[in-house]
């Protein structure tokens, strides 16, 4: 992830000639932005797309509603499985206004789960030539993600669930979550007799939010000093979800949509952070995917243990193991 700030001195030699040399039209700084930035969302739309599923999953195993205030402790595991399509892009020099690739019409270049590049863009403005690496990733075929969770049996067939993972660090990177997620039993308005083995469909709602900083080693590029990318993101789901109980053994399955926002931000200091930092706004906004979970639990005294496999634009396992206070 190094690597990644190998972008930006462009963009900032960009924006320190705005207006101070002849040699370029604002036409031009546009397309040299536009380039860049196409570079960016290319390398991190796919683990957008893995954080919007991972953050998703393993919310509700099960449709049924808990008994009022019953409190249920988890510890959930996810492992995203990253496709080789995922992993690598196609770029080529039509793609691109300014910057072309060295010695080359088009390259398979890494996304942010690929690996190593020998590529190199190359381009000219302001009357000089610049040159950049591809951005290299992170090498990943499968991303585990561990994180706690509380679950609390409401009145009227609600639960409500709450889940965090403070900030850790590993290998300069850092990251975060925390999330609150609700669902409803909708059977108890039409079974006239409440049985745990009847049908059972709810609705759920869930919110998350995760943090990723990438720190580096300083870099100085006259008008900032940069030394690290921060990555918030918001995600949203909304699913329908049935299960049916066989004794201690419970299969379920859901499907829904997931919208997600996310917003970079490079760390430092300098007079040109800021016009930095408004050029990365480009690459965020909405996205919504549609996705289908499907799964089991098996329940034993207090505890249960779930597995949830859930399929959209990736695939990701998730297990858990429960423990119930009532």
């Amino acid at each position: 992830m190094r690597n990644y700030v190998k972008l930006f001195p462009v963009v900032c030699f960009l924006l320190i000639y705005n207006g101070t040399t002849a040699q370029s039209t604002p036409s031009d700084q546009q397309l040299l932005i536009n380039d860049m930035l196409l570079v960016a969302d290319n390398f991190a739309a796919p683990g957008a797309e893995g954080a919007a599923i991972q953050s998703s999953a393993g919310w509700f195993s099960s449709a049924s509603a808990m008994d009022e205030w019953t409190i249920e402790f988890s510890v959930h595991g996810n492992a995203l499985f990253i496709p080789k399509s995922k992993q690598n892009k196609v770029s080529s020099n039509s793609d691109f206004s300014i910057l072309t690739l060295q010695g080359g019409s088009n390259a398979l270049l890494p996304t942010v789960f690929g690996g190593d590049s020998d590529a190199v863009f190359e381009g000219s403005i302001f009357g000089q030539n610049f040159s950049f690496d591809a951005i290299e990733g992170l090498d990943k075929k499968v991303l585990i993600h561990p994180f706690p969770q509380v679950t609390v049996g409401l009145p009227y067939g609600t639960e409500i669930a709450a889940r965090y993972l403070p900030s850790i660090i590993i290998n300069d990177v850092g990251f975060s979550t925390y999330g609150i997620g609700l669902k409803h039993n909708f059977t108890q308005y039409y079974e006239r007799r409440f049985n745990p083995e009847d049908f059972q469909f709810a609705a759920v709602v869930t919110y998350s939010n995760f943090k990723v900083d990438y720190a580096f080693i300083p870099v100085d590029i006259q008008i900032a000093e940069l030394n690290r990318i921060d990555v918030n993101a918001n995600l949203w789901l909304a699913q329908l979800m049935g299960s049916k109980l066989y004794d201690t053994f419970e299969v379920f399955g859901a499907v829904g949509v997931t919208n997600s926002n996310f917003d970079y931000e490079m760390g430092g200091s300098g007079p040109g952070l800021g016009l930095l930092n408004e050029s990365l706004t480009a690459i965020g906004g909405n996205e919504a995917k549609f996705k289908g979970d499907i799964g089991f639990n098996y329940y034993f005294d207090n505890f249960k243990v779930s597995t949830m496999f859930t399929a959209g634009s990736l695939f990701n396992a998730n297990i858990g193991l429960h423990y119930r206070i009532k």
